[in-house]
């Protein structure tokens, strides 16, 4: 491409960099159609009052953008049915907005009040703290009756530090927890419990329902059906018939996102894949191109003569082979040219003043499609041109039977009638 033209192209290229709103010009029209055939995104100052890529772009749509087109409506379908806020965005890098679940039953703010007290593990418990650990828990359960929780608390926690290996005093006091809403020190008590007892069903029915009273809903569930396997109640059976059904709208819900997510990727993957081939097909193209006008510029061989043409000899040997006094001596190998050489040799002078007989008919040479087929051969025309820098060169191809017997016609060709 002309230099002067590719200065000035780039200059147009600066120039619509710092200022897109040249591309308005009607006149530049088919520049933006290629831009955007390309998958550019121009900027709304690119575009003239009212247009815009989709509605300047009057085209008609190939059958995979209209499929396309279609999944996107159905996804923003799917999330404005669900509340979405964000319409689903194409791009690679965009991310899916999950939308609320509507879900039943009610949850409590998180407490946030210091750890309980605890008691020490290591603690050796006698018979006698033993005794009145349990005389702390019956005045526990007394001041629960009456609804003094906090006192009950008080009262649980004596109970514990008397006795800090009971599994049952911690779950006892988690479910007063509950009572008083306070999910988070129930839930470290029921952990504490199962710590003791891997077993004690209190342990994951406390823990279960405050789990429930945080909104954790799946958690709950497992726990809840942990405690219900190893000692059922009606407790334990009231709230899971709250808490399954928000399991079950959670489970389908999180089936829906990940399909959607999984047929983004499956997509992105499958354009990734489009742009490599596209990609690759150009750099074919390209490559082709450049071969093509690399062989264009070569020069022409046969027919049309050796290059610098025919007549008027070969490249760079203006009238023919110099002379050649004495003629070829030596033979053909082999007894190729019987008589010892080219019949009767070239005469010494037979081509004077170094040139070509001025009686030698070109066509015969340009008609011979031996010769033709020889002249496309690397290897032909490189011995060829070997021997016309100098005819003594001919010995070293006359054991070449590729090359000996096209030298050897060529000579004939030159000899001139006899």
């Amino acid at each position: 491409m002309d230099a002067a033209k590719v200065t000035q192209l780039k200059l147009f290229v600066e120039q619509c960099k710092a200022n897109p709103s040249i591309l308005c010009d009607p006149s530049l029209s088919f520049f933006r159609d290629y831009l955007e055939s390309l998958g550019c995104n121009l900027p709304p100052s690119a575009y003239g009052p009212g247009e815009s890529h989709r509605t300047r772009n009057s085209k008609p749509q190939s059958v995979d953008d209209i499929e396309e087109d279609e999944d996107t409506i159905d996804f923003k379908e799917e999330e404005s049915s669900e509340g979405a806020s964000k319409p689903f965005d194409d791009g690679y890098e965009s991310d899916i907005i999950e939308s609320d679940v509507e879900l039943e039953g009610d949850i409590v703010e998180p407490d946030n009040d210091p750890p309980q007290k605890m008691g020490d593990p290591s603690v050796e418990v006698t018979e006698e703290n033993r005794d009145a650990s349990q005389a702390a828990k019956g005045q526990a359960v007394e001041a629960i009756s009456e609804g003094k929780l906090e006192e009950a608390i008080d009262y649980l926690t004596k109970a514990i530090l008397l006795n800090p290996s009971s599994a049952i005093m911690y779950a006892t006091r988690a479910s007063v927890f509950i009572k008083m809403e306070k999910p988070n020190a129930a839930i470290r008590d029921a952990n504490a419990a199962l710590e003791i007892n891997p077993d004690s069903a209190k342990g994951y029915k406390t823990r279960g329902i405050a789990k429930a009273l945080l909104g954790q809903w799946e958690e709950a569930a497992k726990d809840l059906h942990l405690a219900s396997k190893l000692d059922f109640d009606e407790e334990i059976s009231a709230v899971l018939k709250k808490v399954e059904p928000n399991v079950h709208k959670l489970e389908e819900h999180h089936r829906k996102y990940d399909r959607l997510r999984k047929e983004k990727e499956e997509k992105r993957i499958e354009r990734e894949r489009q742009r490599r081939k596209a990609e690759a097909q150009a750099a074919y193209e390209k490559a082709k191109r450049e071969e093509q006008s690399s062989s264009s510029r070569k020069p022409g061989g046969m027919p049309g003569g050796f290059p610098g043409g025919m007549p008027g000899g070969f490249p760079g040997m203006p009238g023919g082979f110099p002379g050649m006094p004495g003629g070829f001596g030596g033979g053909m190998p082999g007894g190729g040219m019987p008589g010892g050489g080219m019949p009767g040799g070239m005469p010494g002078g037979g081509m004077p003043g170094g040139g070509m007989p001025g009686n030698i008919d070109m066509s015969k040479i340009l008609n011979d499609p031996e010769l033709m087929a020889a002249f496309q051969d690397p290897e032909v025309m490189a011995a060829l041109q070997d021997v016309m820098k100098n005819p003594a060169n001919f010995a070293k191809h006359q054991a070449n039977p590729k090359v000996a017997p096209i030298i050897a016609k060529m000579m004939g060709k030159f000899a001139g009638p006899k």
